[in-house]
């Protein structure tokens, strides 16, 4: 379990993460949304131990990352956003290095570098240097530098950053596997990775963290959208006895379409509203659960930011 408690860091007078906590379970995929500047890559840094923070804490298992950034480390893997490989050194010989600083035992380095080869596709480049490598398959060498010892936690600071859409693919097909052994916080401004990879959504605005919340969560409807050529008035007056439906507002100007906020079970409360303008001879062209996806989330948290 990975644990953030009031964590904040400040740059002189700059305060670039303010007092952000969280918990991360065992086995979640949790995608660390933001703009550029939001705190993302200080966070990642803070709790892999290579940054200490000003303030509050980051616990592993219960271990104090401050205190005790070796122990930590150990079963921590990290995968930076500026890929700090040797250009020179082919991919073999960059793993086996790798493996030594992570303490790997002699005995093992071989074998675990075969293994993250193997996991990230790299065998046909395992003998190339790094520096002939196109920007996906640096990518591959930083997981797999990453995987090596088997960590129990996977920070991956923008991962699929430069890639192509085959690359992409990869990438988040890796870490689906890599997932299955490991809890993975994945850092990026990309909302379409958190909604490929991500089980739950953190949002940061201007170092605080303003939403943390799973994907099923985020999406789930509160409005009921109707079409009609009927005037909102209308269709309030016919739902008027229904408690569960809220008052009815035009989707925007000039569409067909009239959102109806529910307060209660959308299936259920859908079939009343139904039932209820077919009997005031409303015509109802069509009755859908209004689907919400992260980036409209997101849009609406950078508004309420904007607008504070």
């Amino acid at each position: 379990m990975i644990k953030a408690e009031q964590l904040t860091r400040r740059y002189g007078t700059f305060l670039a993460v303010d007092r952000v906590d969280f918990t991360i379970e065992q086995g979640e995929i949790v995608g660390l949304l933001g703009h550029n500047g939001a705190g993302k890559t200080t966070i990642m840094k803070m709790l892999t131990g290579y940054l200490e923070p000003s303030a509050g804490r980051v616990l592993v298992d219960g271990v104090d990352v401050a205190e005790q950034p070796k122990l930590v480390q150990r079963s921590l893997g990290y995968l930076s956003e500026s890929l700090p490989l040797y250009p020179e050194m082919t991919v073999v010989d960059y793993l086996e290095y790798a493996a030594e600083l992570r303490g790997v035992a002699a005995p093992d380095q071989a074998s675990a570098v075969r293994e993250a080869i193997e996991a990230t596709e790299l065998q046909i480049k395992a003998f190339d240097t790094i520096q002939t490598l196109s920007r996906g398959y640096r990518q591959r060498v930083g997981v797999a530098q990453a995987i090596l010892h088997k960590p129990r936690f996977l920070v991956l600071d923008e991962p699929t950053n430069g890639l192509d859409p085959s690359q992409t693919q990869h990438m988040r097909d890796l870490i689906r596997r890599l997932a299955a052994n490991a809890t993975i916080i994945l850092s990026t401004h990309i909302m379409q990775e958190v909604n490929a990879i991500c089980d739950r959504a953190m949002i940061l605005r201007n170092g605080r963290l303003v939403l943390d919340e799973s994907l099923v969560a985020l999406k789930r409807t509160e409005r009921l959208l109707i079409g009609t050529d009927a005037e909102p008035e209308e269709v309030g007056a016919a739902l008027h006895g229904i408690d569960a439906v809220g008052s009815a507002v035009p989707v925007r100007a000039g569409a067909r379409r009239i959102a109806l906020p529910l307060n209660g079970a959308v299936e259920a409360t859908a079939a009343r509203v139904v039932a209820a303008l077919v009997a005031a001879n409303i015509p109802v062209f069509s009755v859908t659960p209004e689907q919400r996806d992260l980036e409209t989330v997101f849009r609406e948290v950078s508004d309420a930011g904007e607008a504070a």
